[in-house]
C-alpha cells in the first residue's frame, strides 16, 4: 500500500484535558483514511493516553509514535517562579516536544514526565535541562510552538539567545534529536517566527520540521473546541478577553493540505517521515510483576503460604465446631479441598500474591480495623478462608474455587477486600511503608462528559439561562451510560427542542461533539499499585492538586503491563458493625452478672429465626444491602427463611432477573405455587436451594461437571463463553457438551434442552461466591437490629453524622422501633450517638420504649470535631457546665466560637441548665465577650489567690420571654435537620384523623 509522504508529529487527544478534543478512535481512523503510516500523539505534560493510542494504532496499522508536549522551567524545576528578561514575564515553563526514539527513550520520558509532576509542578508539570540531560538518551526534541524557548525568544527579537538556547538543546539531545518546528496557523507571530527559524536552520545545520498542532480532528469541530476551552477556564464563549485559539487551522491537516502550505521548505515535510521511521517501540504487554512478598529464614513463599492455610484450617475446625457442634464437618474433606487449592495456586505462581494479601489483612485485623467477609469470587477459596482473607466458610454453600482461580485460563487473581470507611488509608499506608512509596501507589480513573452533563457544561459556556438547560438536560432518559444520541432517539421531545430553538440546536451540535470526552482525572475509589521495581520501570506517575501521588495508566492500563493490582475499598457497614459491638460489650459489661467473653457478630449461629421473622415483616431500613423500597418489596415478597435466601436475594435483585420473569418463577417456585420439576435426578443436588431455578454462574459450571464430565476449569471457561451470547461461540461449545453428556449417559434431546437452559441463565446468573460474602454483613446486620436494636441504631446514627438526611431517615426509624431519642446536651452528648438505656427486645412490653439513644453532638450543623473535643475536654476538666456562662468560661473560645454556641443553643442543648432559649440567645454576645477576658487575665495569671477560690458569678439573664413554638422548632430543624420537642402539625393531629381516608 502506498503511503502518504507525511506525518503529523504535534497533536493532542482528549487527554490533553479540556484543551484536546480528539479522541484516539477517531484519530487511528483518520490516519488510516490519509494512508498515514504513522502519527505521534504529544499531550500536554501527560503519558495518560499511550497505551490505548499503542494498542489502538497497531491493530489498524498505524506506527504509534509515543511522545508529550513537556513544560521546561526556565532555570531548576525546584525553583517555583517565572522566568526574567522574557517578552512575557509569566513565563513559568517553556514547551518542548519530545517523542520516543526506541524503548529506552520511552523509559526516559517515563522518568521525566514523572518528575515533572513529582518534583517540578508548578502551575504545569516541568522537567528542567538538567533532568533532560540525565534523561536525554533515546529521544527526539522539536522546538513546539509559540510557546518553545526557541520560538518565544525568536519572537522577542533575540536572535543570539534562540541561537544559543537551540543549539543548547541540541547539545543535550545529542546531533540530529533536536529539530526546529515550523507550523503553519495563520497567526502573524508565527509567520514571523518561521522565517527565522529557518534562517536559524541555515546557519546552525539544524533540521527543521512541519507540525500543525493539531487539538481538533478536522476544520469544522473549531467551534466545538472553543467550547471546551471555555469550559476549562469557566468563560462565556461570548467574552472576547478569554484565551482562544487565534485560528481555526489546528486541525488535523490531510498530507496535501501540509504539502502546500510548505511548499518553500520540502525538507521539513521529509522530516517528519525521517522521524517516524527512526521510531519505534516495543512495549512488553501481558507479562505479569508480581510483587515480591519477603518470607522468614528457611521458607520460600510456596512452603510459607501453606503452612499458614494448615494451621489456619485448624483454627478454623475449632470455630467451625464451636457454633456447629463437635463433629459436625467433614476434616478430611476440609483437608483434601485446601491442599487440591495448595497445588493449584503453586502450579499457577500465586503464592506471593496471597501472602501480600494475607499480611495487609492481618495488620488490619492486629490493628482493629474492620475487615469484610469477603468479596467476588475469592470468597470461593478454601486457602483464603483458612488464610483469613475471607471469613464465610465455602464448602456448605457450594462456592467454587475455579470461580476465584481456573487452573485452564491461567490470569492475575483479583481480590478485592472491604475496611472499615474510616481506617482504609491507614491499610494503604502500612503497605505503602512496608513495600516502599516508590513501589506503591493508588490508580487514576477518568471522569468523562456525559450526555446529561454535557448538556449543562455547554449550556453555561454558551451563556444560556440554567434553567432553561436544565429542563433540556432531563429529558435525557436515566439510563446508565446512555449516549446523546440514544437519548434523542428515545426522547423526541429533546429533538423538538433543537428545532425550536435555534440556541439549543447550537447547544445540542456542540454537546454532541464533545460527548464521551475525558473532562478530569482523579483518584480510583478503591485500586492501589505494589510493583516488584520502582513504579517509573513500568509507568509514568500523576500527582493531583492535593498532593496525592497515582498512575498515569488507569486500571486497565495497569493491568495490561502487568502490575498487581489491589483493591481496598471502603465499607460504612464494617464501621456499624464494630461500633455497634463496642456498645453492646459496654452494656455487657455493666450488667450485674458481666459476661466475660466479649460478643462478636464473627460468632452468630446463621439460622436465628427470630432475624429471620423480624426482615420477613420488610423492616430493612439500616440493613446492608436490604433498605431500598425495591429490595423491601422483594424481601416482603420472598420471606426469607435461612441464609441460602439471603443469598439468593442478593443474586436476584438486578435488573436482568427482575425484567425477565425470573425472580417471580422463583418466589412461586419457593411459596409452593408452582411445582418443582427437575428435567434430570442429577440437577436437584445443583438447583434444590434454588427451588430448580438456576441463579449463580457455580451452578451452571457443576451442571456441566456432573451433566458432561467437565472439569471445573473448563466449565469456567464455558460458562464464560455462554455469557457472551455469541450465537457461533454457543454452537461451538454445544458440541463437547452433548458428547460428554452422551458419554455419561444422557438423552441427546434432554441435553441439549438443559444446555439451551444453561446458556439462557448464563446471561443472568450472578456470582455466588460474591453474594454470600455480602450476604453475611447482611445477615449480621439484621441479626444487631433485631437483638440489639438501641446499640445497632446508635450505631447506625452515628455512621451518618454527616448525613442530615439520613440522620432524620434513622431517627424515624429508631422512634418506629421504640427508641427514644434525647435531644443533644451539652453535659451529656459527646461527638457520637450514644445509648443511654438498652433493654433486650424480649423483656419490653408492646409499644413500651426499648432503650434510649443521646443525640450525637457531631450530628449538629455548625458543630465541627474540633469544638466537641473542646466540649469534652473541659467537661472532664472542669466538671459539668452549670449554665451557659459557665460553659464559656470552661471552653476554650479559639475552638469554640459564636456559631457553635448559637447552633447548641438552637437545638436545645443547654436546656438541661434552666435557662430559656431566647434569653440565651440574647446575652450570647456579652457572656461570651466577659468570658474571653476571663480567660484572657487567666492566662496571664492576672487572678489572685482569691479569686481563684471564689466561683464566678454568673450575669443575670435578660428577662424576655421564650421563642414560640414555631420558631423553637424551625431553630430546631434548622440546627439538626429534624423537630426535636414536637411538630408543627402536632395541633391538628385529631383533625388529621378524623379526615384521612387511609392509613400505613
Amino acid at each position: 500500500m502506498h503511503h502518504a509522504d507525511f506525518v503529523h508529529l504535534h497533536l493532542h487527544t482528549e487527554y490533553s484535558l479540556l484543551d484536546g478534543a480528539i479522541s484516539i478512535d477517531n484519530l487511528i481512523k483518520k490516519a488510516v483514511d490519509l494512508k498515514m503510516p504513522a502519527v505521534a500523539v504529544t499531550d500536554h505534560g501527560n503519558l495518560f493516553s499511550v497505551l490505548d493510542f499503542y494498542q489502538k494504532a497497531l491493530k489498524g496499522g498505524i506506527k504509534p509514535i509515543i511522545g508529550c508536549e513537556t513544560y521546561v522551567a526556565p532555570g531548576s524545576r525546584f525553583e517555583k517562579s517565572i522566568a526574567t528578561g522574557s517578552q512575557d514575564e509569566d513565563t513559568y515553563a517553556f514547551h518542548l516536544i519530545l517523542l520516543a526514539r526506541n524503548n529506552k527513550g520511552y523509559r526516559n520520558l517515563v522518568k521525566l514526565v514523572t518528575a515533572a509532576y513529582l518534583e517540578g509542578f508548578y502551575y504545569k508539570p516541568r522537567i528542567d535541562k538538567e533532568l533532560l540531560r540525565k534523561h536525554h538518551d533515546g529521544l527526539i526534541g522539536l522546538s513546539a510552538c509559540l510557546g518553545g524557548e526557541v520560538p518565544r525568544l525568536l519572537n522577542a527579537r533575540r536572535y543570539d539567545d534562540a541561537k544559543k538556547a537551540a543549539l543548547e538543546y541540541q547539545d543535550i539531545l545529542g546531533r540530529d534529536n533536536f529539530y526546529l518546528e515550523l507550523q503553519d496557523n495563520g497567526i502573524p507571530e508565527q509567520e514571523q517566527v518561521n522565517r527565522e527559524l529557518i534562517r536559524l536552520g541555515q546557519e546552525t545545520g539544524l533540521p527543521l520540521v512541519a507540525t500543525n498542532d493539531c487539538h481538533y480532528l478536522n476544520m469544522e469541530d473549531h467551534k466545538s473546541h472553543d467550547a471546551l476551552l471555555c469550559i476549562n477556564q469557566g468563560k462565556l464563549v461570548k467574552d472576547e478577553k478569554r484565551l482562544k485559539f487565534s485560528s481555526e487551522t489546528f486541525y488535523m491537516k490531510t498530507p496535501e493540505e501540509m504539502k502546500k502550505a510548505f511548499s518553500h521548505v520540502p525538507e521539513a515535510i521529509k522530516n517528519t517521515v525521517r522521524i517516524a521511521e527512526r521510531c519505534s517501540i516495543d512495549l512488553e504487554l501481558g507479562k505479569y510483576h508480581l510483587p515480591n512478598f519477603p518470607v522468614p529464614e528457611g521458607y520460600t513463599r510456596e512452603t510459607y503460604m501453606a503452612e499458614l492455610a494448615r494451621t489456619g484450617l485448624q483454627e478454623r475446625f475449632a470455630e467451625i465446631e464451636a457454633v456447629r457442634g463437635p463433629g459436625s464437618i467433614d476434616r478430611d474433606a476440609y483437608q483434601q479441598r485446601l491442599e487440591a487449592e495448595i497445588q493449584m495456586i503453586e502450579r499457577m505462581g500465586f503464592p506471593g500474591y496471597l501472602l501480600i494479601v494475607w499480611d495487609f489483612i492481618r495488620y488490619a485485623r492486629e490493628h482493629g480495623i474492620p475487615v469484610g467477609p469477603g468479596r467476588g469470587s475469592a470468597a470461593g477459596s478454601l486457602v483464603a478462608y483458612s488464610l483469613r482473607i475471607t471469613d464465610l466458610d465455602p464448602i456448605p454453600y457450594n462456592l467454587l474455587f475455579e470461580r476465584f482461580l481456573n487452573p485452564e485460563r491461567i490470569s492475575m487473581p483479583d481480590i478485592d477486600v472491604d475496611f472499615c470507611q474510616d481506617r482504609r488509608d491507614e491499610v494503604i499506608k502500612y503497605v505503602t511503608e512496608k513495600y516502599g512509596p516508590d513501589h506503591v501507589t493508588q490508580i487514576i480513573t477518568y471522569g468523562t462528559m456525559m450526555a446529561k452533563g454535557v448538556i449543562r457544561d455547554v449550556g453555561r459556556v454558551l451563556d444560556i439561562p440554567y434553567a432553561e438547560v436544565d429542563k433540556v438536560a432531563k429529558l435525557v432518559p436515566n439510563v446508565l451510560n446512555i449516549s446523546l444520541q440514544k437519548a434523542m432517539e428515545q426522547e423526541p421531545k429533546l429533538k423538538e427542542a433543537a428545532k425550536k430553538d435555534p440556541r439549543m440546536a447550537e447547544l445540542m451540535e456542540i454537546a454532541l461533539h464533545l460527548e464521551g470526552q475525558v473532562r478530569h482525572a482523579s483518584k480510583h475509589a478503591a485500586g492501589v499499585v505494589i510493583s516488584q521495581e520502582p513504579l517509573t520501570e513500568y509507568l509514568p506517575l500523576y500527582k493531583t492538586a492535593k498532593d496525592e501521588v497515582m498512575t498515569q495508566f488507569d486500571m486497565k492500563g495497569v493491568e495490561k503491563i502487568g502490575l498487581v493490582k489491589f483493591d481496598f475499598l471502603g465499607l460504612r457497614n464494617l464501621t456499624v458493625i464494630r461500633k455497634a459491638e463496642e456498645l453492646i460489650n459496654l452494656r455487657r459489661q455493666k450488667a450485674p452478672l458481666a459476661r466475660q467473653d466479649p460478643f462478636s457478630v464473627s460468632r452468630l449461629p446463621l439460622d436465628d429465626q427470630k432475624t429471620y421473622d423480624y426482615l420477613g415483616r420488610g423492616d430493612t431500613a439500616g440493613i446492608f444491602q436490604l433498605e431500598s423500597s425495591g429490595m423491601r418489596d422483594l424481601v416482603l415478597k420472598m420471606k426469607p427463611q435461612c441464609f441460602e435466601d439471603i443469598i439468593a436475594l442478593l443474586a436476584l435483585y438486578r435488573p436482568g432477573p427482575l425484567n425477565s420473569g425470573m425472580v417471580d418463577d422463583f418466589i412461586k417456585r419457593k411459596k409452593g405455587s408452582t411445582r418443582i420439576v427437575y428435567d434430570l435426578p442429577q440437577l436437584e443436588p445443583i438447583l434444590k436451594d434454588t427451588y430448580g431455578v438456576i441463579v449463580y454462574q457455580e451452578q451452571v459450571m457443576q451442571i456441566a461437571r456432573t451433566l458432561a464430565g467437565y472439569s471445573l476449569g473448563g466449565a469456567d471457561l464455558l460458562r464464560r463463553a455462554m455469557g457472551k451470547k455469541d450465537p457461533e461461540v454457543m454452537k461451538k461449545e454445544k458440541v463437547p457438551f452433548l458428547e460428554g453428556a452422551k458419554k455419561q449417559g444422557i438423552d441427546p434431546k434432554k441435553a441439549e434442552a438443559i444446555f439451551d437452559l444453561m446458556a439462557k441463565f448464563a446471561e443472568y446468573g450472578f456470582n455466588k461466591s460474591h453474594s454470600a460474602a455480602y450476604a453475611l454483613i447482611s445477615y449480621q446486620t439484621a441479626y444487631l437490629k433485631t437483638h440489639y436494636p438501641v446499640e445497632y441504631m446508635a450505631a447506625l446514627l452515628t455512621s451518618e453524622v454527616q448525613d442530615t438526611d439520613k440522620v432524620v431517615k434513622y431517627i424515624y426509624e429508631a422512634r418506629q422501633m421504640g427508641i427514644t431519642i434525647l435531644p443533644p446536651d451539652v453535659n451529656e452528648s459527646r461527638w457520637d450517638f450514644t445509648v443511654v438505656e438498652a433493654h433486650e427486645r424480649d423483656t419490653v412490653e408492646p409499644g413500651s420504649t426499648i432503650g434510649s439513644v443521646r443525640f450525637g453532638l457531631a450530628a449538629v450543623k455548625n458543630v465541627g470535631l474540633s469544638a466537641i473535643e473542646a466540649m469534652i475536654e473541659a467537661r472532664e476538666a472542669k466538671g459539668s457546665f452549670t449554665s451557659l456562662a459557665d460553659f464559656c468560661r470552661k471552653v476554650d473560645q479559639r475552638r469554640v466560637n459564636r456559631r457553635v454556641v448559637e447552633a447548641l443553643i438552637k437545638c436545645g442543648a443547654f436546656d438541661g441548665t434552666g435557662a430559656r432559649r431566647a434569653q440565651m440567645m440574647e446575652a450570647i454576645d456579652m457572656l461570651m465577650d466577659q468570658a474571653s477576658r476571663h480567660q484572657e487575665q487567666e492566662a496571664i495569671g492576672q487572678y489572685s489567690i482569691f479569686d481563684a477560690m471564689d466561683e464566678p458569678k454568673d450575669p443575670e439573664l435578660p428577662n424576655v420571654p421564650e421563642w414560640k413554638e414555631a420558631q423553637l422548632l424551625a431553630f430546631e430543624k434548622e440546627s439538626v435537620g429534624f423537630y426535636i420537642t414536637g411538630h408543627p402539625l402536632a395541633a391538628f393531629q385529631a383533625d388529621m384523623k378524623r379526615y384521612a381516608s387511609h392509613t400505613t
